[in-house]
Formats: C-alpha cells, structure tokens, sequence
C-alpha cells in the first residue's frame, strides 16, 4: 500500500477537489448550501485504490471548509467515515 501524498487542487468552478494520479482523474465533489458543504460523492478508480487518494481529498477539502468558515454534511459513505475515525474534524460536521 503506498501512502504519499497526492496533489490535490480545489477547481472551485466544477465544485470540487480534484488528483490526478498515473493519468486518472480522482475528484471529492461538494455543494454549498447555507454554510455548508455538501459532500455527496468521491470517486478513485479501483486501479488506485487503497493509496491514500481518497483520504487526501477529503484532507483537502476539510482545510477548505475550515478556513471558509463551513460545517460539512457528509453524504458520501466514505467522507462520513473520515469523519468518524479523525477526532481533529469532528467539529466540522454539520448538525441536522
């Protein structure tokens, strides 16, 4: 399992964070509404999986909501479980 770290660009026009590794485009995507950020869906190719690439946009994409001053409602099973398992962005999670 390789777990270096993946570039990862906010493309605010397509409303997401986006990686590309070995020519495959890995994106967390998100919406605003009201103060918070919708993330309702990431994808990594199969290939990449199990890198840290997923893992990496939703980082990303926290910081993000952090310094814009969001709570983060994670639709997306996989965001709901980084929440989960990092004490350090429990804050961030919007409630219902």
């Amino acid at each position: 399992m390789e777990n270096t770290p993946h570039e990862v660009t906010h493309n605010a026009a397509a409303r997401r964070f986006e990686a590309r590794v070995d020519g495959e485009l890995c994106v967390a995507d998100y919406r605003l509404e009201d103060g918070v950020m919708v993330m309702p869906h990431t994808e990594v190719a199969a290939r990449l999986q199990g890198r840290g690439i997923a893992a990496a946009l939703v980082k990303r994409a926290l910081d993000w909501a952090r310094a814009e001053g969001l709570k983060v409602r994670p639709l997306c099973s996989y965001v709901a479980a980084y929440l989960q398992r990092h004490a350090e962005v429990q804050d961030l999670r919007a409630q219902r």
